[in-house]
């Protein structure tokens, strides 16, 4: 699709045998632009996730959602009724870290690929799920900027099991932003406090922003949707990827 600012299109990324199916958001204007992964929630690459994408496209980056439950489901993609959310969180009980950020890696190597895209400095945002699979990204060298967005989990576990992702932080080499809400039940503020205090610990260029707010609060399709964080959140994430990824 093309409309004035944007083109759209569903394409795949090769990691090995697997063909990972992603959906690709790009100026419409001639030239060379930074880019973005899009790390969709538990519920897929879905119409939230995909206008996402697009909004960040039209912001000026190359922006691409994967679908990291490939392996899985492919083409799954669901709502926020409690049974979307038992299949989603179902899926997500079967991935492994390293699987997840095979397939991060393998985005990177397909933008590397494009002629329109700067070929340094990636960014990366997820939200729920996603958001913590974004923590887990942010270790690989070639990203530079990440905006986590209320990833349950990361001071407690990692998936497929193991040391929880937080004991990961050392390995960050880019900024990280991290966004939770404090009415979250699947966050408790303890555990934000405690991916604060390493992301301190060891240097990470970083900021940790806490709304009032359920989960989920930045995703206009689910009732925890909080216009004011959404929409401050929104500015903090334009704001690092300007800075960190070379935007001209």
């Amino acid at each position: 699709m093309t409309n004035a600012e944007i083109t759209t299109e569903n394409i795949t990324v090769s990691n090995g045998d697997l063909q990972i199916a992603a959906y690709l958001a790009q100026p419409a204007a001639e030239g060379k632009f930074p880019a973005v992964i899009v790390i969709q929630e538990i519920f897929g690459v879905n119409a939230h996730i995909r206008e996402v994408t697009e909004r960040i496209a039209k912001e000026g980056y190359v922006a691409i959602a994967p679908a990291i439950y490939q392996r899985l489901a492919p083409g799954f993609e669901t709502g926020y009724t409690p049974e979307d959310i038992k299949i989603g969180r179902e899926y997500k009980a079967q991935t492994t870290a390293s699987e997840l950020i095979s397939d991060i890696q393998a985005t990177i190597d397909y933008l590397k690929t494009q002629p329109q895209v700067q070929s340094q400095g990636f960014g990366c945002i997820g939200f729920c799920f996603g958001g913590h699979v974004a923590y887990l990204a942010t270790t690989l060298p070639e990203i530079a900027a990440t905006a986590s967005f209320y990833g349950a989990g990361i001071a407690t576990q990692t998936p497929g099991g193991g040391p929880p992702t937080v004991t990961r932080t050392a390995d960050i080499k880019g900024t990280l932003y991290g966004f939770f809400g404090t009415q979250d039940a699947s966050i408790p503020l303890a555990e934000v406090d405690r991916i604060a205090a390493e992301l301190q610990k060891h240097g990470i260029k970083h900021q940790v922003f806490r709304y009032n707010a359920d989960h989920g609060f930045f995703c206009d399709h689910r009732s925890s949707y909080d216009a004011t964080a959404a929409a401050e959140s929104w500015e903090q994430v334009k704001q690092l990827f300007q800075q960190e990824l070379q935007l001209t």
